[in-house]
Parts: C-alpha cells; sequence; structure tokens
C-alpha cells in the first residue's frame, strides 16, 4: 500500500507528454491500485484490518512522501489517501454481501472522486499551470483504472473462494 502511494506521488509532478500533457500525470496510472489493495484485504480480512493497512499506509507513505516529494504534496496525498480509503472501506463493506462486482466499483469511484477533489485542491490550488485539467484527466483515468481493476479483483477473490471451497 505505502509503495502505491510513494510511487504515486512521485509520478503525480510528471505529466505525460504529447497531447495529453495538460489533462493528465503519470501518478493517475498507479494511484487506483490503492483501492484494490484495501477491497480485497477488506473482502478476505474484513474492515478493521483494511483499515489498520490503510492507517500504515499513509504513515509510511507520507513520512516518505516528505522526504522524497514536496511537502504540500506529501500532505495533500495523505488528507486524500486517508479520507478516501476509509470511505473506500465502508462502502465496500457496506455493499460487499451484494453482486461480486457492485462493492468494488462503487467503493472505488466514491474513493476516487474524493480523493481527487482533497488531493487536487491541497496539493496544486494557487500553484498556477493546468492544474484543473489535471485533475479532471487523473479522476477520469482513475475512474477507468478503478473499472478495469474489477478483473483482478474476481480473479483474486475467486482464487480465495476456491482455497476455501477445496478446504472444506
Amino acid at each position: 500500500m505505502a509503495a502505491v502511494v510513494l510511487a504515486s506521488n512521485i509520478l503525480v509532478q510528471y505529466a505525460v507528454e504529447g497531447p495529453l500533457r495538460d489533462w493528465l500525470t503519470w501518478g493517475a496510472f498507479t494511484y487506483p491500485v490503492a483501492f484494490l489493495v484495501s477491497e480485497l484485504v477488506n473482502r478476505r480480512f474484513g474492515p478493521a484490518l483494511a483499515r489498520r493497512v490503510a492507517w500504515v499506509g499513509f504513515a509510511v507513505a507520507v513520512a516518505a512522501s516528505l522526504w522524497l516529494a514536496p511537502a504540500r504534496i506529501a500532505i495533500a496525498s495523505g488528507a486524500a489517501f486517508i479520507a478516501s480509503q476509509l470511505l473506500d472501506i465502508r462502502v465496500f463493506d457496506r455493499l460487499r454481501l451484494g453482486a461480486w462486482w457492485r462493492a468494488p466499483l462503487v467503493a472505488t469511484l466514491a474513493a476516487a472522486l474524493l480523493d481527487s477533489a482533497v488531493f487536487w485542491s491541497i496539493g496544486f490550488a494557487g500553484t498556477g499551470g493546468p492544474w484543473l485539467s489535471w485533475a479532471l484527466g487523473d479522476l477520469l483515468v482513475k475512474l477507468a483504472v478503478g473499472v478495469l481493476m474489477l478483473l483482478p479483483f474476481r480473479l483474486l477473490i475467486g482464487r480465495q473462494l476456491a482455497r476455501a471451497g477445496a478446504a472444506l
């Protein structure tokens, strides 16, 4: 979890080259994996452990980010990360008994919206540059990657279910 957040904090400082330069940073591609991690932990071990993983990831990532990224990015990332992870865990837990795809999809979408709003408003507001378009591009990629993360989520929970059935 901490590695995903740390990599994203570094990559968010670099715009994608070419026609998407004003719309996208590289961090948009790595960050949604954090939602997948918390949802897999939540599905397998429950929300209490998922919250502990989120808090440990938060502490390690913020400490490392303060060393490797500007303080404003580290603070914005930490605030956005913990708020969105706790929302993701809560929404996922409430929807976990429905269709296998509903909990991870709705939780990821809600958490990505919150994360983008908090991160970009703290990390880049007032700094100049195309931060609003980066925020929108980042959000759209987070949503798209969140949808794509349904496939590994299903494959990994399918393995867990198969192991549980074999153990019986």
